[in-house]
């Protein structure tokens, strides 16, 4: 009788954490009158740290006008990649707004809103290049960064005679374009977009897309009411522009259609 009043006790006194680490839905959210998002670290241009030194990107944007449209305060978590779906997983955050692709594996664990980005692995090269599919890298020189997800796709489809120049890391493969040292830039849209925020006299363009991988937002599992509202705000601001002024701010491309759950 002893031990069982005991279990009872213990199990009385872990009433209340249960309770605090309850995931905030909608309505506690807006009760609360805060919501928290993660948004990435380090990842220009979705999210990092700015010269002012606030976070700034087309996440951060998106997680603005997310608050501005519920009417709350805004608290920004920038998280790392490895720390995404756990930090939504423990309630450190309502949200995850960090350019995560969604896959059956990660959707064990969470839930998934509409995409509202875009972002892709694709071919990038001067607009004085006829470049519209992999076979006209043929005679070209193609920089990429060795053992990316770029690497594996070119690899299968280029032809033989292209040139496939591999770099050890994402600024040696910029540095190979911009000097001139490579015709043709593979990697993801991000390292593209960079370049031309940071010249705009850099003659750079998207000539095909090699793999498509749009950004969907996180949701913890179980809130419903704030999956529903972010796919609503998502449709919201696709119609009415806002998520193509992001991406023609960040991306330095239109919005194009992105897929819905």
């Amino acid at each position: 009788m002893k031990k069982l009043t005991h279990l009872v006790a213990a199990a009385v006194l872990a009433l209340p954490v249960m309770a605090s680490q309850a995931a905030a839905d909608l309505a506690e959210i807006l009760e609360a009158g805060t919501v928290k998002i993660a948004v990435p670290e380090s990842f220009a241009p979705f999210g990092f740290l700015g010269a002012t030194g606030e976070y700034d990107g087309y996440d951060v944007d998106v997680a603005k006008l997310i608050a501005e449209d519920l009417g709350v305060e805004l608290e920004l978590v920038p998280v790392t990649s490895n720390q995404r779906i756990p930090f939504l997983e423990t309630d450190r955050v309502d949200l995850v707004i960090a350019t995560m692709g969604a896959n059956p594996e990660r959707a064990k664990s969470i839930w998934f809103s509409s995409a509202y980005a875009p972002f892709f692995s694709g071919v990038f090269a001067s607009g004085d290049k006829a470049i519209a599919s992999a076979e006209d890298l043929a005679g070209m020189s193609v920089g990429l960064t060795g053992g990316t997800l770029e690497d594996l796709e070119l690899t299968k489809i280029a032809p033989e005679t292209t040139e496939i120049v591999r770099f050890g890391d994402n600024a040696a493969t910029r540095a190979a374009y911009e000097s001139g040292q490579v015709d043709v830039l593979v990697s993801g849209n991000t390292l593209a977009a960079a370049i031309s925020a940071d010249n705009a006299d850099a003659d750079i363009e998207t000539k095909f897309i090699l793999k498509e991988s749009p950004a969907f937002i996180g949701v913890k599992k179980g809130n419903l009411d704030l999956l529903f509202w972010v796919n609503t705000f998502i449709l919201h601001k696709t119609l009415g522009g806002e998520l193509n002024g992001f991406s023609e701010k960040w991306l330095g491309q239109a919005l194009p259609p992105l897929p819905k759950l």
